[in-house]
């Protein structure tokens, strides 16, 4: 529609008219038609705000660890899931999906780890039940230390 209405239910009177193909007369129904609708503002925006690499020690240095920082704009998520590609982005490494809780501001930390160093597309998807919304960004792990 081309304007905004405060009203979220509508009646519409409805009238229905069936042919009887044997007697050749009409039926004739009156009534109304009632209906709600609910507006969902989905999530709108979503954005890699940081990347910190996880600074480890020379025991623990079997995977490179990074910490996405993403906030969002519009509803609050349910889930994330991470997806770690080449770096054109074409043929996809891993993927992770995990629910999380958001409660009052679209504000997350999502650590991911990267089992060798390399440039990676990282494509990072909030949703919940009703959208879904996707950023993306090249990252560069140096055994230890991203970029």
């Amino acid at each position: 529609t081309t304007g905004g209405s405060n009203n979220s239910e509508s009646s519409l009177a409805v009238e229905s008219v069936e042919d009887n193909p044997d007697g050749g007369c009409h039926i004739y129904r009156n009534g109304y038609y009632g209906s709600s609708i609910d507006v969902v503002e989905g999530i709108l925006e979503v954005n890699i705000i940081q990347m910190t690499s996880i600074q480890m020690t020379e025991s623990q240095a079997e995977n490179s660890l990074v910490d996405f920082v993403v906030t969002c704009q519009g509803s609050l998520p349910t889930d994330v899931c991470t997806v770690v590609s080449d770096p054109t982005c074409q043929v996809s490494k891993s993927m992770v999906c995990d629910p999380v809780v958001v409660t009052d501001e679209c504000l997350l930390t999502i650590r991911r780890a990267f089992e060798e160093p390399g440039t990676y597309c990282i494509n990072i998807t909030l949703g919940d039940d009703t959208s879904q919304a996707l950023a993306s960004a090249l990252i560069s792990v140096n055994g230890g230390e991203s970029t």
